[in-house]
């Protein structure tokens, strides 16, 4: 075992064994790769991403891969999800070196951290051609490597500044926002862009708040078609509720398995509240269920809620989700599976792999008549006890704040529109596993698991998420107590503004003084820092 059995994240847990030396991310690490004067190689990923098994089964589970990387470089391994401050700031280096991003992210750095090559995914071969090269350089070259390095920090630098004038956010402003995505929506299949078409919760949000506040029959109707594509979509689980990442085709059929607390708990606000303003069958049931699978699919011993559902099962994405036609009838017979397969769009040719399909809603269930919906209800629990049979994906059972924050906030307004007691009971426990366990000396820490909580620090968006969370229970309990936290606390690490608040959250265990003051946001969802920000 490496120097990550210890940790608390299961994406380092999964690490542990591995023959390469994994190190941590810490100051240590960087201090062994000054003693040995080699370069460090920064692997950043995620328990739920299917592309990060693929490179470790393939590259970081290999003996000769192992020994390569451990004869030449110090190893650092980084949970993204643990660690969004560092995930942030190779991901810019990563993006300006290559032009995209993605994880697993790889990045070679000098030993105080400076990164000179970054990419993602590897196969082996070329793998282990990258780390021969890289040793190489490092030995006959160092000065154009450490060249390359000075920049790419000149570049993350650039991406990092702000500046430039401001001005009042207006009612046009807004205006004009909901015309452009009116004018970039997928007309056809909803959403927003081509492939891979990731589900638009924010813009769902603002534009169910345009409506709200303008009557704006275009901004609902965006709304209402990208939400009943998704819910009739194989991005959504047809079984037992909740939302896959995103779909890789523009049409929402086939998606990319892992399901994440954050987009769930985004998208429970955008069914409930759309249910509340249109009254949409589908979209109140939807909420529902979505609901119903962050608790159930994503609850903790402790109370709060894990990550995410990986995209795999036993090395195969997909596996527990896909059927065929045959599965359909051994399970529910002939003359019901025949209706499945109609109903869930299950083909002999399959929509996923080697023959599979995902299922999607072929036509309207919520408004049919009665007796057709029975029994189609009773299709869908015959299938979902035979697929919880199958082997399921792993889970990453950590509690994120800001994640955990963004739950509380759907629960609580899932209650409060629905009267749902059990959604409300929900928020209130989840409210007090942050309350009680992430909230250390005044200020939030960023993760737990088993009760037991880690070391990063908060970073902005669980200060904002966790803060707009204890201010829908105040407004679901009416009680203050634990809820006027945010009151209290938040006000330290946000003297005046968002941005001054970015800075001081900020955790500090970096490397060298080259380290952008402020890293870029992470990649999931930033505005309740903003909007707890415009409450005061």
């Amino acid at each position: 075992m490496n120097r990550l059995g210890s940790a608390t994240s299961p994406y380092l847990l999964q690490h542990a064994d591995n023959p390469v030396d994994w190190w941590p991310w810490s100051e240590e690490a960087f201090e062994e790769a000054r003693r040995r004067d080699v370069p460090v190689l920064i692997s950043v990923g995620y328990a739920a991403c299917h592309w990060c098994h693929v490179m470790a089964h393939e590259s970081f589970e290999n003996e000769g891969v192992g020994r390569l990387m451990n004869a030449n470089f110090v190893s650092i391994k980084v949970d993204r999800e643990e660690r969004p401050d560092v995930d942030a700031v190779y991901m810019t280096a990563t993006q300006a070196m290559t032009g995209q991003g993605g994880w697993p992210m790889t990045v070679f750095a000098t030993p105080d951290g400076q990164p000179f090559f970054c990419g993602t995914y590897f196969p082996r071969p070329n793998f282990i051609r990258l780390l021969e090269s890289v040793t190489t350089a490092w030995r006959d070259q160092r000065e154009a490597v450490l060249q390359q390095g000075a920049a790419v920090v000149q570049a993350i630098g650039g991406a990092q500044a702000v500046g430039g004038p401001t001005r009042p956010l207006t009612a046009e402003i807004l205006d004009a926002a909901a015309l452009q995505l009116a004018k970039e929506q997928d007309e056809v299949y909803g959403g927003f862009g081509g492939a891979p078409k990731f589900p638009p919760h924010m813009n769902l949000l603002f534009l169910l708040r345009h409506y709200q506040r303008t009557g704006s029959a275009a901004s609902l109707e965006i709304v209402q078609h990208t939400a009943e594509a998704m819910a009739r979509g194989g991005i959504y689980d047809q079984l037992a509720g909740g939302f896959a990442r995103y779909s890789v085709d523009a049409t929402w059929t086939v998606p990319h398995f892992e399901k994440m607390l954050y987009d769930n708990a985004l998208l429970l606000r955008v069914y409930t509240h759309l249910w509340r303003l249109s009254g949409d069958a589908l979209a109140g049931r939807v909420a529902a269920e979505t609901a119903a699978f962050l608790l159930d699919g994503l609850g903790t011993p402790e109370g709060g809620l894990a990550s995410a559902l990986d995209a795999d099962t036993d090395g195969v994405e997909g596996a527990t989700y896909a059927w065929t036609p045959a599965q359909l009838r051994e399970v529910l017979g002939d003359e019901d599976g025949a209706l499945a397969a109609d109903l869930f769009t299950v083909t002999k040719a399959g929509t996923f792999e080697h023959g599979t399909s995902v299922l999607r809603l072929a036509r309207d269930i919520d408004g049919a008549d009665p007796a057709v919906a029975e029994r189609w209800s009773g299709v869908r629990a015959m299938l979902r006890e035979a697929r919880d049979r199958r082997p399921q994906p792993a889970r990453d059972d950590k509690v994120v704040a800001a994640w955990n924050g963004l739950a509380v906030t759907a629960l609580a307004e899932h209650a409060m529109v629905t009267d749902d007691e059990v959604t409300g009971r929900a928020a209130r426990q989840i409210g007090e596993v942050l309350a009680e366990r992430h909230i250390v000396g005044g200020r939030l820490r960023r993760v737990s698991r088993a009760g037991v909580v880690g070391e990063p620090a908060g970073v902005l968006e669980d200060y904002g998420a966790v803060a707009e969370g204890f201010c829908a229970l105040h407004q679901l309990t009416g009680e203050g107590g634990g809820w006027s936290w945010p009151g209290s606390c938040s006000t330290r690490p946000w003297p005046t503004s968002p941005r001054r608040a970015a800075a001081s959250t900020t955790p500090r265990t970096t490397p060298s003084a080259w380290w952008p003051a402020r890293p870029t946001p992470p990649t999931t969802p930033r505005p309740p820092a903003c909007r707890r920000w415009w409450r005061r």
